[in-house]
């Protein structure tokens, strides 16, 4: 009983994070090159992993590839259009997010502006030479010392907002103001999804629910199994035309349809009820590509699932809750202790393992692991939660340079009009 109380006390403090004011971009600095490296993490569950094929080397044909358009509904990016050497980086500044490393962010992109929130919870619109173009804020006094965490999605001329507070609203992107505005019966957690004239996001009590995008009324809400601990990882959600997929705390994958949240199938990953690996439980986002899902988990599960049967193509033993790549056949992931997966798409044969954090000096005195990446056809670019970005070579597996963004956590990669975005704790990072 003791140790419950001593938890939920734990969760409470993690709970009153906040922002503060911040500044526009500072002046931009030359980046670092890096010799440091990284000491792998100690993983939840103990799958000894080792290189393997690794002189097999990959092509990618830049001119046989295709770029997906519709990304936002599936969570594919494939690769991104990047060719940058990125020699300078500026900075968005505020104040620091308290509980960061549960916290995970997203920048939203509007033509050449950028949306993103501040400490109080004001969202902010300024574009690439951080001209502020409008900004809004909805909160109390008090709302705002506890410091709203949103997430951010847009659609045409509308930006969607939901946030820890279980309020949702929707507003003109053109001039900030506010269009409808909701309020749920417990927090948001995960991704939203805009799909035709509805909304969709899942609450922490891990139901989905769906709203309507002209004026907030919600349609219907599907209820899974509900969690006795919040999930501090953001929830997934894909759409591909009337099937919805999406996760839940408890490492459920439900798909429903999306006209009236009728149940499709349900997955079941997790078999076990011992509190602590539900609470540990991370899973990264859920991918579709070509009539498939996929996603993996840090208790060493990476799945291929069948979208329209909810069967089970294949499983590959691989820690990570980094959300995986794929272009062509080939799927692309990273694992937690720093090991870079090629997998066969079809069957889930591995075709070549590099250890990426093993090609440089050990930090014996840190623990660091992978926080995500992108790649375009010929680079993988790896962050880190010790502030490093890690170029890697895909055809060899060989890093090419290792850059100082920072030495605490930074984001997984964000990439628009040739420059990368990265989130810190207390910044918006600009490389170019």
């Amino acid at each position: 009983m003791n140790k419950i109380l001593s938890l939920i006390f734990f969760f409470i403090i993690l709970s009153s994070c906040s922002f503060h004011k911040g500044k526009f971009w500072t002046n931009e600095k030359k980046l670092q090159d890096d010799e440091n490296t990284f000491k792998s993490i100690t993983v939840e569950k103990e799958i000894i992993v080792k290189e393997f094929n690794k002189n097999f080397k990959i092509s990618l044909d830049k001119s046989n590839l295709k770029i997906n358009n519709f990304s936002k509904l599936n969570n594919d990016d494939g690769l991104i259009l990047f060719d940058n050497k990125l020699e300078k980086i500026t900075k968005y500044n505020f104040s620091k997010i308290k509980n960061y490393d549960l916290f995970d962010p997203s920048i939203v992109f509007n033509n050449k502006n950028i949306i993103f929130f501040d400490n109080k919870g004001t969202i902010l619109n300024f574009d690439e030479n951080s001209k502020l173009i409008w900004k809004l804020n909805i909160y109390s006094k008090d709302e705002k010392k506890t410091g709203p965490l949103i997430t951010l999605s847009k659609t045409k001329n509308i930006l969607i907002a939901a946030d820890n507070f279980a309020k949702i609203y929707a507003i003109d992107i053109n001039n900030g103001k506010i269009l409808w505005s909701k309020k749920n019966k417990t927090p948001f957690n995960s991704q939203i999804k805009i799909y035709k004239d509805k909304l969709f996001i899942i609450d922490t009590s891990n139901n989905l629910n769906c709203y309507s995008l002209m004026n907030g009324d919600k349609i219907w809400s599907y209820s899974t199994e509900k969690s006795f601990i919040n999930s501090f990882k953001k929830l997934s959600i894909i759409i591909k035309n009337q099937f919805l997929v999406f996760n839940n705390s408890l490492g459920d994958i439900t798909a429903i349809n999306t006209n009236d949240g009728a149940l499709l199938w349900q997955l079941s990953t997790q078999n076990s009820q011992l509190f602590e690996d539900i609470m540990n439980l991370k899973t990264s986002e859920i991918i579709e590509n070509e009539g498939s899902i996929y996603f993996s988990n840090n208790k060493g599960q990476f799945f291929s699932i069948d979208l329209k049967s909810g069967a089970i193509n294949w499983m590959q033993n691989i820690i990570s809750d980094l959300k995986p790549g794929i272009v062509g056949n080939l799927i692309f992931t990273i694992s937690l202790d720093g090991y870079f997966f090629i997998i066969d798409k079809q069957n889930g044969n591995i075709l070549r393992i590099v250890n990426i954090f093993n090609q440089t000096k050990i930090n014996k005195k840190r623990k660091v692991y992978p926080t995500g990446f992108v790649f375009n056809h010929k680079d993988l670019y790896i962050t880190t939660s010790n502030g490093r970005l890690i170029i890697t070579n895909i055809k060899t597996g060989k890093i090419k340079n290792v850059l100082k963004i920072d030495n605490e956590k930074i984001s997984r990669p964000f990439v628009k009009n040739q420059n990368m975005y990265l989130i810190r704790n207390n910044s918006i990072l600009k490389l170019y």
